[in-house]
């Protein structure tokens, strides 16, 4: 039998995975959550941006879908803005047994890392109503379990296994975010809220503890570097405004987990808001921005993963939040058979789009 999902958003993460769960054979959508009255009574296929009826309308009424029922719910809010609300939110679907996959919960991501008492609470619901939940991590999350896990069978003499975020936020649909959490356009005396230190380590930092685990090498201390840069002219952004000369224009930022006092997993954000900024930092090889992992041995293996969203073409950021929606959609299955509480993405290796393949 299909499992029965519900997804909760639809904006970069929540419009594509809505379409996945839609292709999906072995998936059947419910119930469509949104967060404004606008959207309230349209069809997921409307508001997926596909030229589809489902008959499966928009509503605020979470509650009413989960008396519904369901086996899972595709987690897409963005939860920045409310994490203690959105918290409760995934808490009260897991109380009810419907498996959580989402894109947004990184205090979620990693059980070892949960911060305490919350660790504690889900582990004990879980048990208790048999629910799991994969919380994906961003950048996206395949980029620094999947991905790296795989591509270090194919060398040897490992000495260092790099993923890599390299974007231009110019094509970001999300203003208040880049503006005020990312920091474009604040100025180089500020440092925003995404590239202080604590933040680097609580959202990054599980995701090479995760890696270091997977791999037989625990990751025993976490450091974090930061560069900034700032624009060298006024640049405007199309539905973002003027980012004005001297203000913040590139940032570039590892977070690296150290194993025996040796570096050995990083994560690296080379991000700007103008593609002059800072040209002596790397450049995706084509487009606007790629997902890379680099591994350090013999031989050296890069991998670069440069997507596109055929539903939203014209923004070159669609193609990466594509991949983050697919990947914890075809998760689904997966979860649903997992043991309850929270499950790495690592954890899942045989995770695949079997299913979406159209013939």
């Amino acid at each position: 039998m299909k499992k029965r999902v519900i997804v909760w958003g639809t904006g970069n993460v929540g419009a594509p995975a809505i379409r996945a769960v839609l292709s999906h054979q072995g998936l059947e959508l419910v119930g469509v959550v949104v967060n404004s009255e606008a959207k309230i009574g349209k069809d997921a296929g409307e508001l997926a941006g596909m030229d589809v009826v489902t008959g499966v309308k928009g509503t605020r009424d979470w509650r009413g879908l989960l008396a519904a029922g369901a086996d899972a719910m595709v987690y897409a809010s963005l939860a920045e803005a409310r994490f203690e609300d959105a918290i409760e939110e995934v808490l009260e679907f897991l109380r009810a047994g419907v498996n959580v996959v989402t894109s947004t919960m990184y205090l979620m991501q990693y059980a070892a890392t949960t911060p305490e008492p919350l660790q504690t609470q889900i582990k004990e619901i879980c048990e208790k109503s048999g629910a799991s939940l994969m919380a994906s991590g961003i950048d996206p999350g395949w980029g620094m379990d999947s991905l790296p896990f795989l591509l270090s069978a194919i060398s040897s003499d490992i000495t260092e296994i790099r993923s890599q975020e390299i974007m231009n936020y110019q094509h970001y649909d999300q203003p208040d975010i880049v503006r005020n959490v990312v920091g474009f356009g604040l100025p180089m005396d500020v440092t925003p809220p995404m590239l202080h230190e604590f933040g680097l380590k609580m959202v990054w930092g599980p995701m090479v503890r995760a890696l270091g685990d997977a791999l037989n090498h625990k990751v025993d201390e976490v450091t974090t570097l930061v560069e900034r840069r700032p624009l060298e002219k006024d640049v405007t952004a199309p539905g973002m405004g003027v980012f004005e000369k001297g203000t913040q224009g590139a940032f570039r930022f590892e977070v690296a987990g150290h194993h025996k006092g040796k570096k050995l997993f990083v994560v690296e954000h080379i991000t700007r808001i103008d593609n002059d900024c800072a040209p002596d930092w790397p450049y995706p090889p084509e487009g606007e921005g790629c997902h890379a992992v680099v591994i350090t041995g013999n031989p050296i293996v890069h991998v670069s993963v440069h997507s596109e969203d055929r539903f939203k073409a014209d923004s070159p950021g669609a193609g990466g939040n594509a991949t983050a929606a697919c990947r914890i959609v075809n998760s689904i299955p997966f979860v649903c058979d997992a043991a309850p509480g929270i499950v790495h993405g690592i954890n899942i290796p045989m995770s695949h789009g079997g299913q979406q393949i159209r013939v």
